[in-house]
C-alpha cells in the first residue's frame, strides 16, 4: 500500500505531462487514489425459486453456456448451449437439458433460499435449508478446459440424483416454431423435395458410471444452398460444414452410478457431491469417432485435482474483470448503468471465446417462449433463425475494443476471414468482377440465407438476390474492415494485419473498385445499391454508407506504413481514392447536412443511413473537422428511436453531445424485459431475448461518452454528465490503459499505461 506521500509524488511527477493533456488547473489534477471496486455490488441475487426457465440466470465460459433456474420443487435445471450446436438445416440448437434433484431437497418451499450470481469469481451460487439440511450448491463452467461443475455440499449426507431430459425424441416435419428459428430455410415450406426436419438425439449404451447423448446431422442444407447460389464450382473445394456435425454431452461423478440409460445417481449418501458434464462438438464420419474424442476431454478436463481446476477458473474471471470497468455513480439511473454495463460485459464473455460469434439475437442463453408463465416453444426457438446480419452482430464487438476483450473478436473475424474464398469466387461468377462483400444475412459458412436469395429462379440470373430487404447492401466488408484496422491499432498485432486484415480490406475495397461504373469525370458510381433496408428502391445511388465506408478505410489503408502494405495495392488505394464521390449533402432547417444517398427514394425501414458517418465510420466525431455537420445531421435525422441495433445513443456519445447521449444511455438501461428474471435480458425490441444489439449499443455508448480513441490522441469525457461521479479503467490503441476517478466534476486520478501516452490526453470536460 503506498503512502500519502509515495502517491502525491507519483502524482506530480505526472503533472507536467497532463498539463499538455489538457489539465490546466490545479484542482483537476490527480490528487488521490481511486475508489475501491465495486464489482460485487453488481452481483445478482434472488431469493426464491424461480417457475420456469424465464427466471434462469445465465453462466458460461465463452463457448459453453448454461441458463441455471431452480424450481419450486427444489430441482436445479440446467439448460445447456455451445456456440458451434449447428443442426442439418443450419438452426443453431441447445446440447440438452439436465435436472438435478436432491434427496431430502434443502430447496423446499418454505425453506431458506439464496442464489447469487457471483461474478468475480465466475460461479453462481446457491443456498439452501438451514441447521442439518443447510446445503450450497457451487455452480460454474470452467473457463479454461470444456467442462460444467456442480458442486454440492451439505450438513449432513444427502443423495442426489441427475436426469437427462431430451425433447428431441423422433424425427418429424417442421413446425411453426421451426421455422422461425431456421432463417436459411424460410420460404421453402410446402415446396417439395425441401422439407425440413427436426430429428432426435441419441441416447448411447455406456457403462455404469456415466450418460451420454448426442445429435448427429446425418444429412445437410449446404449443398442445396451452394448449387442454388450457382456456387457449385466451389464444392470440391471445401468441406460440407454441417454433414457428420455431432454434438452432445457426458453426465459423470465420483460415487455416481447409471440407473438407467438417461439418470445417474448417487450409490450412497454424501455430505458432497460433484456432477460434471462435458459437451462436445465434433465433425467425425461416424459417432464412435465422437465417442473417442470426448473421452480424450473428460481425461484431459479431469488430469488436475479439482481445487486447483476451481481457482484456476476463478483466476481467470478476476483478470477479465481486471482488465477494463466503468462504475458510475451519483444519480440512481446512474447506479442501473453501472449494473446493465458490468452484465453485459458478462454476459459477453460468457459467450465470446467460441468457434463461432455468438448470435445477436439472444446469444447462447434463449430459452422457450412463454405465455401466461407457460413454454409455447421447445428450448430450440430462436427468432430469425441461425443466420448473421452484419447491422445486428456487429454491435456487441465494437466496444470490444475500448474494453480491452481482444480475444473475444478473434471468433468474429475467423467466420467472416474463412468465407472469403468464397466471397472471392462468387464475385466472379456472379458480377464478373474481382474482390468480395459480406452477404449482409449470411449463414456461417458464407452464403446469402437461401430464402433471401430466393428460390424461385425463374427470370432470374445468377447473383440476383429475390429480397429487397438486403439484397443490395454493400456496406458490411467495410465496416469489419475498419473494426479489425482498429484491432490491429490497439494490439500492435502486425502479423494478423499483413497476414488476414490487409487482404481482407483490399478485397473489399476491390469489389467497389472492379465492379462498378465512373461518371463523366471519373468519379465512382455505386449502382445497384442500398442504404441500408431504409433506402432500397432502384432509384439509390451511392449510398452514404458505402461512400463513407470507402472513404474511412481507405484513407486507414494509406495512412500504415509502406512497409507493412504491398506497392502495387497502395497505388491502386491512391488512384481509387481521387476516383471516389464526396458525401451527398443538403440543405435542411437552413443548415447543411448529409443525405443518405446521392439519390434515393422513399423510406421502408426506421434507419438513418447518412449517420454511418459517425459510427461507425468516424469522419465526424470529437476530435475531427466539421463536428458542427455531423451534429445538425444528427439534429435532422428522421428515426429518433435508439433501442435495439437503433446507434442513436452512440452517435450521440460520439458527437460529444451530453445530454441526449445520458437521456438515451439512462432509457436503454432499463430496457430489461419484464417477463424474465434476470435483469440483463434486454428486448426483445426488433429482434430476440436477450437482445445483444442493445446490450452491445449500450456498452458503446457508455464507453463513447467517457473515452474516445482517434489517430494518436485519447479524449477523455467527451459526452460525460459532470453530475455523474464514475471509476474506470478502459484501453485506447498502442497498447494503452487509461484508468482514473472522476467525482464532484473533478478529476480525482488519472494513471495512464504507459505512461508516454499521457502526453496524448485531451481533456473534453466542460468546465
Amino acid at each position: 500500500m503506498k503512502t500519502h506521500k509515495t502517491y502525491l509524488t507519483a502524482a506530480l511527477a505526472m503533472s507536467s505531462l497532463l498539463m499538455l493533456a489538457g489539465w490546466t488547473r490545479a484542482a483537476d489534477l490527480p490528487q488521490q487514489k481511486p475508489r475501491a471496486d465495486s464489482l460485487d455490488g453488481c452481483n445478482v441475487v434472488w431469493d426464491s425459486p424461480s417457475d420456469n426457465s424465464a427466471g434462469s440466470m445465465p453462466i458460461g465460459n465463452g463457448d459453453i453456456g448454461m441458463n441455471v433456474w431452480v424450481e419450486p420443487n427444489g430441482d436445479l435445471l440446467l439448460l445447456i448451449s455451445k456456440t458451434d450446436a449447428w443442426d442439418a438445416n443450419g438452426r443453431i440448437l441447445k446440447v440438452g437439458r439436465v435436472r438435478l434433484s436432491l434427496t431430502p431437497t434443502p430447496f423446499a418451499k418454505g425453506k431458506p433460499f439464496r442464489q447469487e450470481l457471483k461474478l468475480r469469481d465466475g460461479t453462481i451460487e446457491i443456498a439452501g435449508g438451514e441447521g442439518e439440511t443447510a446445503t450450497t450448491l457451487r455452480v460454474w463452467v470452467d473457463a479454461n478446459q470444456p467442462v460444467i461443475r456442480v458442486e454440492c455440499e451439505g450438513a449432513k449426507p444427502f443423495d442426489i440424483k441427475a436426469v437427462s431430459e431430451p425433447w428431441r425424441t423422433e424425427t418429424r416435419l417442421f413446425g411453426e416454431n421451426e421455422w422461425a428459428s431456421c432463417w436459411t430455410m424460410q420460404g421453402s415450406v410446402n415446396r417439395k423435395g425441401l422439407e425440413c426436419y427436426v430429428t432426435p438425439d441419441r441416447v448411447m449404451e455406456t457403462g455404469n458410471d456415466r450418460v451420454v447423448w448426442y445429435h448427429s446431422n446425418e444429412s445437410s442444407v449446404w449443398p442445396l444452398g451452394m448449387k442454388l447460389q450457382g456456387l457449385e464450382s466451389m464444392m470440391a473445394k471445401m468441406q460440407d460444414p454441417l454433414l457428420n456435425r455431432t454434438f452432445g454431452a457426458a453426465l459423470s461423478g465420483p460415487g455416481l452410478v447409471r440407473k438407467n440409460p438417461l439418470t445417474l445417481a448417487s450409490s450412497q449418501p454424501a455430505k458432497t457431491h460433484l456432477l460434471s458434464i462435458y459437451p462436445l462438438t465434433a465433425i467425425t464420419p461416424t459417432p464412435q469417432g465422437w465417442t473417442d474424442l470426448l473421452d480424450k476431454q473428460i481425461k484431459a478436463a479431469d488430469a488436475q485435482p479439482l481445487a486447483n481446476t476451481r481457482a484456476q477458473h476463478q483466476e481467470w474471471w478476476q483478470k477479465f474483470w481486471q482488465r477494463s470497468w466503468i462504475r458510475i455513480s451519483g444519480e440512481a439511473c446512474a447506479e442501473a448503468v453501472t449494473r446493465g454495463y458490468t452484465l453485459q460485459r458478462w454476459m459477453s464473455a460468457c459467450a465470446g471465446r467460441g468457434a463461432y460469434p455468438f448470435k445477436f439475437n439472444g446469444s447462447i442463453f434463449t430459452v422457450e417462449k412463454h405465455d401466461g408463465g407457460k413454454a409455447t416453444t421447445d428450448p430450440d426457438f430462436r427468432q430469425w433463425g441461425g443466420d448473421y446480419w452484419w447491422q445486428n452482430v456487429r454491435l456487441p464487438y465494437w466496444p470490444m475494443l475500448t474494453s480491452g476483450d481482444y480475444d473475444m473478436m478473434l471468433p468474429l473475424f475467423r467466420m467472416y476471414l474463412d468465407t472469403l474464398p468464397l466471397a472471392k469466387e462468387r464475385n466472379k461468377i456472379w458480377f464478373n468482377c474481382e474482390g468480395a462483400f459480406i452477404a449482409e444475412t449470411m449463414n456461417f459458412w458464407g452464403l446469402y440465407g437461401y430464402g433471401d436469395y430466393g428460390w424461385d429462379r425463374d427470370g432470374k440470373q445468377v447473383g440476383d438476390v429475390a429480397t429487397p430487404w438486403i439484397g443490395r447492401i454493400w456496406t458490411g466488408g467495410l465496416d469489419l474492415s475498419l473494426m479489425m484496422l482498429d484491432y490491429c491499432e490497439h494490439t500492435q498485432d502486425q502479423t494478423f494485419l499483413k497476414h488476414d486484415v490487409l487482404p481482407w480490406a483490399d478485397a473489399m475495397v476491390q469489389y467497389f473498385d472492379t465492379r462498378f461504373k465512373r461518371d463523366a469525370s471519373g468519379k465512382l458510381l455505386i449502382t445497384p445499391g442500398q442504404a441500408l433496408e431504409t433506402y432500397r428502391d432502384a432509384s439509390v445511388l451511392n449510398p452514404t454508407t458505402d461512400v463513407a465506408g470507402l472513404h474511412a478505410v481507405i484513407e486507414r489503408l494509406l495512412a500504415l506504413s509502406p512497409n507493412l502494405t504491398d506497392a502495387a495495392a497502395r497505388e491502386r488505394w491512391l488512384r481509387f481514392q481521387k476516383e471516389l464521390p464526396d458525401l451527398p449533402m443538403a440543405e435542411k432547417g437552413g443548415k447543411k447536412c448529409v443525405q443518405p444517398a446521392a439519390k434515393f427514394g422513399g423510406r421502408g425501414n426506421c434507419e438513418n443511413p447518412e449517420l454511418y458517418t459517425v459510427f461507425p465510420f468516424r469522419i465526424f466525431s470529437v476530435g475531427k473537422p466539421n463536428l458542427e455537420l455531423g451534429r445538425d445531421t444528427f439534429a435532422a435525422r428522421i428515426e429518433k428511436a435508439c433501442q435495439g441495433w437503433q446507434q442513436s445513443a452512440v452517435q450521440a456519445a460520439m458527437l460529444g453531445l451530453t445530454s441526449e447521449a445520458k437521456g438515451m444511455l439512462v432509457q436503454n438501461a432499463a430496457n430489461s424485459n419484464g417477463g424474465m428474471r434476470f435483469p440483463a435480458i434486454w428486448g426483445p425490441n426488433y429482434d430476440w431475448l436477450p437482445d445483444q444489439c442493445h446490450g452491445g449499443n449500450l456498452l458503446n455508448t457508455t464507453q463513447s461518452m467517457l473515452m474516445q480513441s482517434e489517430g494518436s490522441k485519447i479524449y477523455l469525457f467527451p459526452a460525460w454528465p459532470k453530475e455523474w461521479n464514475v471509476s474506470f479503467k478502459l484501453h485506447a490503441p498502442s497498447n494503452t490503459t487509461v484508468e482514473g476517478e472522476l467525482r464532484d466534476g473533478k478529476v480525482i486520478s488519472i494513471k495512464v499505461t504507459p505512461q508516454s501516452r499521457a502526453a496524448d490526453l485531451v481533456n473534453m470536460l466542460a468546465p
